[in-house]
């Protein structure tokens, strides 16, 4: 069967992000949705960079760096006039700091462009039978410390469709990083999202602050107004910009030693080919000069503490707060 393939254009409109990085995070973007998304979804996909947003070709859906994205609700993925997605993503310096959300962003727009895809599944609230889930396949797990790197590039981990599983199976994979342990588990920092036909009202499960996840009634949505995905991503703006923003990205690499040590291993590897360079051209012209950088010793780095793993096959429920 055939798969009609989705294009994303990076493209920055940014003071502060060059064309250069564009184009590391856009191959990081690229090498994530065709090695580790599109077999996990069933998804085709490419991920290109371009200089300016004149130069996108049509049938391309942008993630677009722009400065100053301070109107709530703004960044994220929207839908333009004919009813196509776009992306906003806030700009920074580092470019690790706005990868994250880049990679969130396209996961989420390659799985489901249009932000209203719901899948059926047993509701993780205590009360609550059959309800309809919203396919956001980051956010369970969105916080920088579940982040993974592609080129040495933070991207973000992403549930699989085993995620929605009504029981808990030995050796099955939950999320790409494997940091998820179970159907409908929420990490912390993470969300997750749903329609109770019941009560016809939104639920959350959140983990957003305290030692537990916790269930809140977020009321009606309407997805006449703008899509589901838009209307959940408002009402939790600040809460994921906390744990899954700039800082915390940041923060994220200040701790890896791997972060340096991937930096210092591709300086090395440009100086060796251009040394090779020089001597198939018969050039005696010296490799550039790299300002005396030397590759820092490689530190050990602790691999992520497990989350607690659930004892029970059977998620837990739990009540929902008034």
């Amino acid at each position: 069967m055939s798969i009609l393939t989705r294009h994303l254009a990076l493209v920055s409109e940014s003071e502060q992000v060059g064309a250069g990085d564009v184009m590391k995070v856009a191959a990081a973007l690229q090498k994530q949705a065709i090695r580790d998304l599109a077999p996990i979804w069933g998804i085709s996909a490419t991920v290109d960079a371009f200089e300016r947003l004149e130069d996108v070709p049509t049938g391309y859906w942008p993630l677009i760096i722009k400065d100053d994205i301070e109107e709530a609700g703004a960044e994220g993925i929207h839908m333009d006039k004919d009813g196509q997605p776009f992306a906003l993503i806030t700009a920074r310096n580092d470019l690790n700091a706005w990868s994250l959300t880049a990679s969130h962003e396209s996961c989420e727009m390659l799985v489901d462009p249009f932000g209203n895809r719901l899948v059926a599944g047993d509701s993780p609230a205590q009360g609550q039978a059959r309800v309809e889930f919203l396919v956001e396949v980051c956010d369970p797990s969105e916080a920088a410390d579940f982040a993974y790197r592609v080129n040495n590039i933070l991207v973000s981990d992403f549930y699989t469709p085993h995620y929605f599983d009504p029981v808990k199976g030995a050796g099955v994979r939950y999320s790409f990083t494997g940091a998820i342990k179970g159907p409908r588990q929420v990490l912390k920092g993470g969300y997750l999202s749903w329609h109770d036909p019941v009560s016809d009202h939104w639920f959350q499960l959140t983990f957003f602050s305290g030692s537990k996840a916790r269930v809140r009634d977020i009321g009606k949505l309407d997805a006449r107004a703008s899509s589901f995905r838009a209307q959940v991503d408002r009402l939790t703006e600040q809460e994921r910009m906390r744990v899954a923003g700039p800082k915390a990205a940041q923060a994220k690499l200040q701790a890896s030693a791997a972060a340096r040590e991937g930096e210092d291993s591709a300086v090395v590897e440009a100086e060796r080919l251009r040394s090779q360079i020089a001597q198939i051209l018969g050039s005696s012209k010296a490799p550039s000069d790299t300002g005396g950088r030397k590759p820092r010793a490689g530190r050990p780095t602790s691999p992520p503490a497990d989350d607690d793993d659930q004892s029970s096959s059977t998620p837990e429920k739990y009540p929902i707060e008034r």
